[in-house]
């Protein structure tokens, strides 16, 4: 059972790390700064693929101990606890990735607006442009 507490401590740690990765690049975002993003991606991957790892060693730790482990009072304890601060850890998460969203689509839908109007200006100085020079018609005349 302390292999699977530690374990689930280690989870937890990990987390904690992807937590505060979070929270450092929503702050660059919220800034307009997203010079970072595609680091910022990778390391959110990392963070999960060794958080997957913890969970297939927790899974397999629990095999190893049978269909109806005896678990003390404190190892329970430390085991609810770890779960616990794990749940709010994921919502903490989870509130964090929609701000993140929410970011990334404003900043978005604001290129797109720019690039709008930037095609509407060439469009207008594009009709400025077009027709015939003025010299070709006297030489005509």
């Amino acid at each position: 059972m302390d292999t699977i507490i530690n374990l689930l401590k280690d989870k937890n740690y990990h987390l904690g790390k992807f937590l505060e990765l979070n929270e450092g690049e929503l702050l660059n975002f919220s800034e307009g700064n997203f010079d970072n993003l595609e680091v910022f991606y990778q390391s959110r991957e990392t963070i999960l693929d060794l958080v997957r790892c913890i969970d297939r060693l927790i899974d397999a730790a629990a095999s190893t101990h049978g269909d109806a482990p005896v678990v003390s009072n404190q190892n329970k304890k430390e085991m609810v606890t770890a779960m616990n601060i794990k749940n709010d850890m994921v919502q903490r998460i989870l509130a964090q990735d929609l701000q993140i969203l929410s970011v990334i689509e404003k900043a978005k839908s604001n290129i797109i607006r720019e690039l709008r109007t930037v095609q509407s200006g060439k469009k207008a100085i594009g009709a400025y442009k077009s027709g015939d020079a003025p010299g070709k018609l006297d030489e005509e005349a």
